[in-house]
């Protein structure tokens, strides 16, 4: 009896529990201190929200999937929203802080980039990594290599097979022996910039 007790109790945490954690979105744990770190120029950020099922649905999925090299794009569903910080220097919007899930090899990493409102980065920032080099992907060698790089220069990447011309693949892995965690981290930064363009830099080209 009782162990048909506890198999109850671990269906309902299962069911309960689980869908509340994959639809999590990637928010910076510190805002109030990340954002001046990562956007030395803000005075202050707002918040914003955006999903797939207002802006475009399950073709803007498709979409930004193809633009990926047809990798899956997103790990909850279609109605959960991105947090996006809306950087601002005084009442003058002067870029955004935005991050990215994306699968590793020891779990999820979270990846944030800080761009200008040409969709330039100025700071790279993994919030989350797990395994034994992952201090490796955290220092601050590692993340300058992607200060200046635009979504023109990931264009030219291949997320899935992990090749191209151009910058990005003259980005040093910090650690050889994790190439799973590396091409984690390009490809999350790669969507990311994707997600960008698609909501907000090609949006704000068409209101133009």
């Amino acid at each position: 009896m009782l162990k048909q007790f506890l198999v109850l109790i671990i269906l309902f945490i299962a069911v309960t529990v689980h869908p509340a954690t994959a639809a999590m979105n990637c928010e910076l744990n510190y805002p109030v201190s990340d954002v001046p770190r990562l956007f030395p120029e803000s005075s202050t950020y707002k918040l914003s929200y955006f999903s797939f099922q207002k802006r475009g649905g399950v073709p803007l999925l498709r979409k930004v999937e193809g633009r990926l090299g047809n990798i899956p794009a997103l790990f909850a569903p279609l109605d959960v929203p991105y947090t996006l910080y809306e950087i601002y220097n005084g009442d003058k919007k002067i870029g955004y802080i935005h991050g990215v899930n994306q699968k590793a090899q020891f779990g999820v990493l979270e990846v944030f980039v800080s761009l200008d409102m040409h969709g330039t980065i100025k700071a790279f920032y993994i919030q989350r990594i797990a395994g034994p080099l992952a201090k490796k992907f955290t220092t601050p060698k590692f993340a300058k290599q992607f200060v200046g790089l635009t979504l023109k220069d990931f264009e030219q990447y291949d997320a899935v097979a992990g090749t191209g011309s151009g910058k990005v693949p003259k980005i040093v892995n910090p650690a050889p022996e994790s190439a799973t965690d590396f091409l984690g981290v390009l490809r999350a930064v790669k969507k990311n910039l994707i997600l960008m363009d698609e909501f907000f830099y090609s949006a704000d080209k068409e209101k133009s």
